[in-house]
């Protein structure tokens, strides 16, 4: 089990470079590892909204620096990452959107390609002990809408834009692994190197467009109904808790052995817990107290896979790791933290963190 008490030994005084650090899930990262006593630098471009989540924690008094600069400017993230020495890398920065994948396919491919490939590049020119885990995302492998239960070893690819760019991160850090951080040679370049899939991640803080807690969570609070691309769509919903805490478990682990999980790993529920789109909202609904949606049957919209669904087995067997909430139960902690007016976000955000790593997994 991930406890605050065994993360604390590992991450208490060490140096994280952490891109991405100004989104959902970066910001989420960032409480976390403050209150576990680290120093951040973090590598972003600016929030894009003034209330984003980033901001409602007061983001830049968490970090030691806060580089507000282009993960695509490989110069800028080698000095960065270089002059910071860092303990730990977590790769965060992304382009995480479907839809905008669609209307921006080629900053969709330099963000999250040339991105990704620019952080392995600076890895090389430290001298100095470093574990690296890399986000992608559940959405990396080749899915045919045949309910197949996703392993690590099952093959890449990407209907759309974004996936297809995250499908080219994975192997980008493959090559690199294999090229420059082989396990092997580990003596030399003293680099682990691990990449994690995890997507559908809901949590408080998330105010992005065309996502779809974030739209629920608008639509309710200005009475409107919400729209359901794709009612049917069944996904793998997890807390933005989740990943965060297998992502600091596996890094701690590679720190104890600097070979053995320098490899891809699934993040996610249960393979019986899964939830439509549909169900998603109603639960939401019901948690929230009010609101009503709607099925946006426009013929011309954009190809999303159906469904997706991932084998969590390996992570499970060699990381000792599993997920504390269901579905359900994420859904609502997510809209309690919408629905909360009279506690600050940073308030909000602790509470959640200290509980999550305080409670037992299911039996």
């Amino acid at each position: 089990m991930v406890t605050i008490e065994h993360l604390h030994r590992y991450y208490k005084g060490k140096k994280v470079f952490l891109t991405g650090h100004t989104g959902f899930k970066g910001a989420w990262m960032l409480q976390i590892l403050s209150m576990l006593g680290a120093e951040i630098k973090g590598f972003a471009l600016a929030p894009e909204k003034d209330g984003d989540l980033y901001h409602l924690i007061n983001g830049d008094a968490l970090c030691q620096s806060s580089i507000l600069h282009d993960i695509r400017d490989a110069e800028a993230v080698r000095r960065e990452l270089v002059r910071f020495e860092p303990d730990f890398v977590f790769h965060f920065a992304a382009q995480p959107l479907v839809i905008k994948g669609y209307e921006e396919p080629l900053y969709t491919f330099e963000v999250n390609g040339q991105g990704t490939a620019n952080v392995l590049d600076a890895l090389k020119f430290l001298t100095k002990r470093c574990v690296a885990v890399m986000i992608t995302t559940d959405k990396v492998y080749e899915n045919l809408d045949d309910n197949t239960l996703f392993k690590e070893t099952d093959k890449l690819g990407g209907y759309d834009p974004y996936s297809a760019s995250k499908a080219v991160a994975e192997i980008i850090i493959s090559s690199y692994r294999s090229s420059f951080f082989n396990p092997a040679k580990i003596d030399v370049h003293q680099t682990s190197i691990a990449s994690v899939r995890a997507g559908n991640v809901i949590g408080g803080g998330d105010f992005a467009d065309n996502r779809i807690v974030p739209d629920i969570i608008r639509a309710i609070k200005k009475n409107d109904l919400v729209t359901l691309r794709n009612p049917h769509a069944t996904r793998p919903w997890q807390h933005v808790l989740e990943p965060l805490g297998a992502y600091l478990l596996l890094a701690s682990k590679m720190v104890d052995d600097h070979t053995r999980y320098n490899t891809s790993y699934n993040l996610g529920p249960t393979k019986m817990d899964v939830l439509t789109v549909e169900e998603l909202t109603q639960i939401a609904i019901t948690k929230a107290g009010k609101g009503s949606y709607q099925i946006d049957d426009n013929p011309t919209k954009v190809h999303e896979a159906s469904t997706l669904m991932l084998d969590i087995d390996k992570a499970k067997r060699e990381l000792d790791w599993s997920p504390k909430f269901d579905s359900k139960t994420a859904i609502e902690k997510t809209v309690e933290w919408y629905i909360d007016d009279h506690t600050d976000a940073a308030t909000k955000c602790q509470q959640q963190i200290s509980a999550y790593f305080q409670q037992q997994n299911p039996s």
